[in-house]
């Protein structure tokens, strides 16, 4: 072959030549391209999680709802696993302290109402020592954002961008007027304050509908990090109160019965936000490597306010819960047990449900087992539940589920559940009785009754109720060990001589 070379012509050897210096770099090119596109193949999935407010335990078509339109809701559990026994709490704060922490939001403090305005100098927050899900994937090399509702402490030193989020556009407390950007719960005595951010500055954009903005929001972030792992917490406001829905959707259920009339666009409204920024996953390409949970914080609201001259709360219900008693503020089934989808087109099963009981808290041990990277350091209450997205036959990674907020508690122990000094949120617009807002010091349900949680089994099983009473009492001394609050269960009651009530010390 050399001596062949030797004897062409000068000419044809540079041409010769020429050829293969071309062909070389030709050939580096592509496999400098082929290797991009195995590090793109193996990138580290994008992680969507999408958080509702107050979204009732069975309002959505995939869960048998038939009179509310949800279909973006329904083609995720179609593209997924819909979950039908997934607990999350009983109102927004300890919610969101155990979703982003997993664990007991007792543990960060949050037993009592985070502060909503950032003038406020005693309000409670969340303890910067808990580690977020965005703090722990930002080890991880993940960009990390918030858009839309915090609610775990509203001064400025105690937000989003304090516990790992890299980006914040949303609102500090617990909801916000969807134009105006204003905090409705506002004491008589105080005026209304206004509440939109970026990161730690507040802006002004009166007029504009919050969920709009928040897509849009979405949208560029996903935009600008779409070639590098990024982790999107995107807590919705809707469908809250105040009832401000997408007006295009308020036709199509004015003959639905009073509350559901005006509930049912706010789930719709919530439902076309969502699929909005799915839509964008899918124009980028990045649907198939992106992890995208989907829960409610609590059960439906049935509250009603009349402030300020204006009706906003959530005119007394209009969320369904099937045999379920119970809305948010309860410790019932209707207060706790939430709609929840988890999609992961590259790796986990289509189109299939699981019966399993699964926590809020669970989320990040489960993400951390899917990444496969170590836990955070803090003690977790949490535990994956992989094994279930992955199998029907899994079992659940709990026995017993704690929740507990303010003095109330529960302990959910097979099909046994024993609240104490418990509120039911019901209301008059259930399917089932309406019942006194005060429930019995201890009330034992079982969830296996023909209609659950109507029958308080307390005084019938009493050897149920203090085995409930114990592991409650020895989970509380944990929970609370650390936390720089009392267990308030503990602390000591004295009654007050001159005047009525009592002081707590």
């Amino acid at each position: 072959m050399k001596l062949i070379f030797k004897l062409l012509p000068n000419a044809i050897k540079f041409c010769v030549l020429t050829f293969l210096i071309i062909s070389c770099n030709d050939l580096s090119k592509k496999e400098q391209v082929n290797n991009g596109s195995v590090k793109k193949t193996n990138k580290k999935p994008n992680i969507l999680l999408i958080y509702a407010d107050d979204q009732g335990t069975l309002d959505a078509g995939c869960y048998g709802t038939e009179d509310i339109k949800t279909p973006n809701l329904d083609a995720l559990a179609s593209e997924g696993i819909k979950f039908t026994q997934a607990y999350a709490h009983t109102v927004c704060c300890p919610s969101r302290a155990g979703l982003l922490t997993g664990r007991a939001p007792q543990r960060s403090g949050v037993n009592q109402w985070t502060s909503c305005n950032p003038n406020d100098k005693i309000g409670r927050v969340m303890d910067l020592k808990e580690i977020t899900i965005a703090e722990h994937l930002k080890k991880y090399d993940y960009k990390t954002a918030l858009v839309g509702k915090w609610h775990l402490g509203a001064t400025l030193d105690h937000g989003p961008l304090d516990q790992g989020f890299d980006e914040f556009f949303g609102f500090r407390g617990g909801f916000i007027d969807y134009y105006t950007h204003r905090f409705l719960h506002a004491k008589w005595q105080k005026p209304q304050f206004h509440d939109l951010y970026r990161g730690k500055e507040e802006i002004f954009e009166d007029g504009k509908y919050f969920p709009d903005m928040q897509v849009e929001e979405a949208k560029t972030f996903i935009e600008k990090n779409k070639d590098e792992p990024f982790f999107l917490y995107l807590p919705f406001n809707l469908p809250h109160y105040p009832e401000q829905p997408d007006s295009t959707f308020i036709a199509e259920y004015k003959d639905l019965k009073w509350p559901r009339s005006s509930y049912a666009p706010m789930i719709t409204t919530f439902d076309n936000r969502m699929g909005q920024v799915i839509s964008k996953l899918d124009e980028l390409n990045l649907r198939e490597n992106t992890i995208i949970i989907y829960m409610s914080d609590n059960g439906h609201s049935t509250e009603d306010y009349y402030n300020w001259d204006v009706s906003y709360g959530g005119n007394g219900g209009g969320g369904y819960t099937g045999k379920w008693r119970g809305a948010k503020g309860s410790f019932f089934e209707g207060g706790l047990r939430v709609p929840a989808v988890i999609s992961y087109p590259k790796k986990f099963p289509k189109n299939e449900s699981r019966d399993q009981a699964i926590l809020n808290m669970d989320i990040l041990p489960t993400l951390c087992e899917i990444l496969e990277i170590p836990l955070p350091e803090n003690k977790l209450d949490g535990k994956s539940f992989l094994s279930v997205i992955k199998s029907k036959e899994a079992s659940s990674s709990h026995e017993v589920f704690h929740w507990m907020w303010q003095e109330m508690w529960a302990v959910k122990k097979g099909n046994w559940k024993l609240i104490y000094e418990g509120h039911d949120t019901t209301g008059k617009f259930s399917n089932h009785p309406e019942k006194e807002f005060d429930m019995p010091k201890y009330y034992l349900a079982n969830l296996n009754d023909e209609k659950p949680e109507e029958i308080n089994h307390a005084d019938k099983f009493p050897q149920i109720v203090q085995e409930l009473i114990s592991l409650h009492e020895i989970w509380a001394e944990d929970v609370f060990d650390g936390s720089g609050y009392k267990d308030p269960n503990k602390i000591k009651v004295v009654e007050v001589k001159n005047g009525k009530g009592t002081t707590k010390l």
